[in-house]
């Protein structure tokens, strides 16, 4: 049943085993061509014709994941529909040798018309090298999404405009040669060659995030053509012709072949929504612990990481709550034998219903993440043999109940190196504060947060379809995606908001707050809404109190400069 590339071709011939590939391009992950057959037996089954009316598969665990639950989405809700009648996600492979398939599977039953089922859950598992495994579940009833869930169907969210632009894998090189160490970098002319710093950069994969950053450069050439990088950097040019080259000659796709001193996938969609950024925020595509943190800008993201074009504190607190992961790991699926959780965009982030969070809810959230960020790059700065998902490790440990007393040596290290108490700390508070902005309770079980998420979304996306979005990051994406009414907002020639100082609220002017902490959210809050620079009398004048709270105004700018959240233009008192 486990039919990897290579098999297919050697058991179906070169021209049969294209011939699936084109049919079914998303099965083009080594283990899922079994989904084929699955597709196969469905259209049998739903045709009528036939005496077959219950079938069964065992596949890979990632028949959860997008691609391949696209398949049984089509015949779950077709006219003449099949149901699950049988479901388990995640199913550990028993009695494997040291040469089996290190996987996970799934395992379903698919029956014809409209009926309810049973998803099984593997909540205990022992022996599975012996010839008696013991493997102990939960079962669940009613009708079976193509997630293999029962409950609340998260499959079912639409795409929304607001989240459009900003989210993309990073670059796929194909060619390890573009990978080079400081040293290589210095000899390919760094530091000699004009300009050359804006294409060699810092590069991060996945394990430079949750474990230690590796002190490797990479050559990105995009926007040179051969001519251009042979004249210019005639080093580099040759380093990539002896590295590069070779590999990119055996590749079946043309246009990998004849730019093979660009990457393969160079991202052109992602740049345009980093160029201007000072960070972004990144994720691990397949990773244990869902984490999200601030990149500098600098740093070229590897494929396998997903990252998210804003700087803006408040969607990497979002993004970081108890509410995102929640969604992201019933959305995103889980991958191989370490049962690890998939970040996809097209599900996890383009469907997600941000909160509509006012100027305080989103001045505390701002803070939390930021002081969460700042913590734990400090600790991994401060201690070599700390990485972020062992730190995460002994997190969830402490979630389940574990005490730190009763953590183990290693364990117990990390805890007390890594401050994971206080990492602990922020995770809950922030949990606490975007509950509040969406206006719900903070002790929500998990069921019932994806069940409110998943009206949002729809909620959201009939707002949308009015025309009443939401951006996220309204300065880059209404002139790329914005209707005509968005449009005549902005200066389209650089897409900068206009320069018509501050958009008067309907209504009376508000009262300017008595505290530290809601006169810093106010001032922000106006500073948001501008759309020009601001002096601080401009600012005092959108109050009732008018220039009598201008002290209280330049105070609360001179703190918000200090720290690092607004900028002063040079020469500028006001």
């Amino acid at each position: 049943p486990f039919i990897g590339g290579k098999d297919l071709r050697a058991r179906l011939g070169d021209e049969q085993a294209e011939a699936l590939w084109r049919a079914y391009p998303e099965m083009n992950d080594s283990a899922d061509f079994v989904m084929y057959w699955w597709d196969q037996s469905a259209r049998i089954l739903t045709a009528g014709k036939s005496i077959l009316r219950r079938f069964g598969f065992v596949t890979t665990n990632s028949m959860t994941q997008v691609f391949q639950r696209r398949v049984t989405e089509r015949y779950l809700s077709a006219k003449s529909p099949l149901s699950l009648v049988m479901a388990i996600a995640d199913h550990p492979w028993t009695k494997a040798t040291p040469d089996a398939a290190a996987v996970r599977i799934a395992m379903t039953v698919a029956e014809a018309g409209t009926h309810e089922g049973m998803v099984h859950k593997v909540v205990r598992e022992t022996g599975l090298d012996t010839d008696a495994p013991i493997i102990s579940f939960t079962t669940n009833e009613g009708t079976i999404h193509a997630d293999l869930t029962v409950g609340v169907n998260i499959t079912v969210t639409q795409f929304l405009l607001a989240n459009e632009g900003i989210c993309s894998p990073g670059v796929k090189l194909h060619g390890a040669g573009f990978i080079v160490t400081p040293a290589q970098a210095d000899s390919l002319g760094l530091g000699r060659r004009t300009a050359l710093e804006n294409h060699i950069r810092t590069y991060r994969n996945g394990r430079d995030l949750m474990s230690r950053p590796r002190a490797v450069l990479v050559i990105d050439l995009l926007g040179l053509n051969a001519d251009d990088v042979r004249d210019q950097y005639p080093e580099v040019y040759q380093y990539l012709l002896s590295t590069v080259k070779p590999e990119r000659d055996r590749n079946n796709r043309e246009t990998y072949r004849l730019n093979w001193w660009l990457f393969g996938e160079p991202r052109r969609e992602l740049r345009p929504a980093l160029a201007k950024l000072k960070r972004y925020i990144a994720t691990v595509e397949t990773a244990r612990h869902r984490v999200f943190q601030f990149l500098d800008s600098e740093i070229l993201p590897d494929n396998k990481l997903v990252a998210i074009g804003c700087e803006d504190a408040f969607v990497l607190g979002i993004l970081s709550s108890r509410h995102h992961v929640l969604w992201s790991l019933r959305s995103g699926g889980w991958l191989g034998v370490g049962n690890d959780s998939v970040y996809v965009k097209s599900r996890c982030f383009d469907p997600f219903p941000f909160p509509a969070a006012d100027d305080l809810q989103k001045h505390r959230i701002r803070q939390i993440a930021e002081r969460l960020d700042a913590h734990r790059k400090r600790v991994l700065a401060e201690h070599e043999h700390l990485t972020l998902t062992g730190l995460y490790n002994v997190l969830e440990k402490l979630r389940a109940g574990t005490a730190p007393a009763d953590l183990g040596t290693a364990d117990r290290r990390a805890f007390d190196d890594g401050l994971i108490g206080i990492l602990k700390e922020d995770h809950d508070k922030l949990d606490e504060a975007v509950a509040a902005a969406y206006g719900w309770p903070a002790d929500l079980p998990e069921t019932e947060i994806l069940t409110r998420l998943v009206a949002l979304n729809k909620e959201r996306a009939q707002e949308e379809a009015l025309g009443n979005i939401s951006w996220l990051r309204p300065d880059y994406q209404i002139p790329k995606f914005g209707t005509a009414k968005d449009k005549a907002q902005l200066d389209l020639g650089g897409g900068a908001m206009r320069a018509t100082a501050v958009a008067a609220p309907a209504g009376p002017k508000p009262a300017f707050p008595p505290t530290d902490l809601r006169q810093t959210a106010a001032v922000m809050g106006t500073l948001a809404r501008a759309t020009a620079p601001l002096s601080s009398t401009a600012i005092a004048t959108t109050f009732r109190q008018g220039r009598r709270i201008l002290p209280q105004v330049e105070a609360v700018l001179a703190a918000l400069v200090w720290d690092g959240w607004v900028s002063q233009a040079e020469g500028d008192s006001g």
